[in-house]
């Protein structure tokens, strides 16, 4: 057969190109060892809007969002345009002892929209990291110190979730309950105590998905009576727990969860890295308990997923427990690119996007036209649960519906095969083990949508047919 000369040189291009990568490049989350045979990389050369377009001129739909970082499409141009002139002016300075309007502008305008809960103090202060892992570290850090430094030094323990994560640096992960990262590092890290997950996959028959939360409530509750003097705050990521499978609770737990900390001096970290900036219908998914955090851990969708860039933003309680003359009682941690200006510039670009229009209301009709989509699956026999929350919906493969038993055999191969079916269907559908979940920029239309039907269909024959 003759091959379209066309596409020729763009073929011997990406040959070229990932004979070259796959030479001195380590790439993230995977055994490398894939990559040479049944998981070949993908080389991409550009993006526009939800798609993302290969060297060999294949395109594909960004289902994920580029790891959930993604809001408003690729190489969006207010966005684009806005690192250029920031870079032409300040491309970078120390931020200990300096300042600069960017991010000044940008702090005013996170404490300015975030949430708010009626009697209790504001989030009023904000500290930059450079990704979301960094995030959890300063929290961890910043709840631990403002303990000691207010002469409540018992507190040196965390809660954590089960089937939580919150990163890979070593504090994050500690407080993180996925086997497959945390299993071999588990001598470097300190111990948290684990609370059970409100997760309303796990609920009992009969159960709704807020009894199930308040039911994990319950035993929040018992294990801070038990061990409430030595803890320092409880993490949780709201709504969605995203790398445990996109697992969804209901807010109640969020709301009992801020009522119990309250009661026993325990501060309340907020995860919103996956989930803020309108990912499940609000703008920040603990609004919909009604709640306001110790702290809120902000990053990828900040700067739509443009430029690295965190954010924890804390009340003034917290911030003046560091108020001394004393300067190792100040938060001294510190990273290299804290507070870059252009990554401000694009985190308050992507900020003006939602002030041009109401991004949470057009998001609302985007997730029914999903779920509208999405509904055929429910009925399919290995789909155990169908389940959303805003723009993130997810299908929980199983083999046996009635038990909810996932299929045992060949995990990781199945995961495989669903991955390179929703490729082949033009679709980026990376399985978390046996869920497959869409989680699209803000910019996804009809046909969009129908490719992702398309391409879910064929990831669920992958996953069922293969042995």
């Amino acid at each position: 057969m003759t091959q379209n000369t066309s596409i020729a040189p763009m073929l011997t291009e990406a040959g070229d190109f990932l004979a070259r990568d796959l030479a001195v490049v380590w790439h993230p989350c995977t055994q490398m060892r894939e990559h040479r045979g049944e998981l070949p990389l993908v080389p991409i050369r550009r993006g526009r809007g939800a798609w993302l377009e290969g060297l060999d001129g294949r395109r594909y739909l960004d289902a994920i969002s580029s790891w959930w970082t993604n809001l408003f499409g690729h190489a969006h141009t207010a966005i684009a345009e806005a690192i250029g002139r920031q870079a032409a002016e300040l491309e970078h300075v120390i931020y200990a002892g300096f300042a600069h309007e960017p991010g000044l502008r940008l702090a005013e305008r996170l404490v300015a929209l975030a949430p708010r809960q009626a009697g209790r103090a504001p989030l009023s202060r904000v500290f930059y990291g450079e990704n979301g892992s960094a995030a959890i570290e300063i929290a961890l850090k910043m709840s631990f110190h403002s303990h000691q430094n207010r002469g409540d030094g018992g507190r040196t323990r965390f809660v954590a979730l089960e089937n939580g994560y919150h990163g890979e640096t070593l504090g994050a992960l500690a407080v993180s309950d996925i086997p497959l990262f945390r299993r071999v590092y588990a001598p470097l890290l300190m111990e948290p105590l684990f609370a059970p997950s409100p997760d309303a996959f796990a609920a009992e028959p009969g159960e709704d998905a807020e009894a199930c939360a308040r039911r994990a409530a319950a035993a929040l509750g018992a294990l801070f009576e038990r061990d409430g003097p030595t803890i320092a705050a409880l993490i949780l990521e709201p709504r969605v727990q995203c790398a445990g499978g996109m697992r969804m609770h209901h807010p109640a737990y969020v709301a009992e969860a801020r009522r119990l900390c309250d009661a026993h001096g325990i501060q309340l970290i907020a995860d919103e890295i996956a989930v803020g900036f309108g990912r499940t219908g609000t703008l920040f998914a603990c609004e919909q308990a009604g709640v306001v955090p110790d702290f809120l851990c902000l990053s990828k969708g900040l700067t739509a997923g443009s430029l690295p860039l965190s954010a924890v933003l804390t009340t003034d309680a917290v911030f003046e427990a560091f108020w001394s003359e004393d300067r190792t009682r100040g938060f001294l941690h510190s990273h290299s690119y804290t507070g870059n200006p252009i990554a401000c510039a694009a985190a308050n670009a992507t900020l003006d996007l939602f002030v041009a229009r109401d991004v949470i209301a057009d998001n609302r009709a985007l997730a029914h036209r999903m779920a509208k989509a999405a509904a055929p699956f429910a009925g399919h026999p290995a789909v155990g649960d169908l389940r959303q929350a805003g723009m993130i919906l997810a299908l929980e493969l199983v083999e046996d519906r009635a038990t909810k038993r996932a299929y045992a055999d060949h995990p990781r191969r199945r995961a495989l095969a669903a991955y390179r079916a929703g490729l082949d269907a033009g679709a980026v559908l990376r399985p978390l083990g046996n869920v497959l979940y869409w989680m699209p920029p803000y910019c996804i239309g009809d046909e969009e949508i129908d490719v992702l039907h398309r391409a879910t269909a064929a990831a669920i024959e992958a996953y069922v047919r293969c042995e």
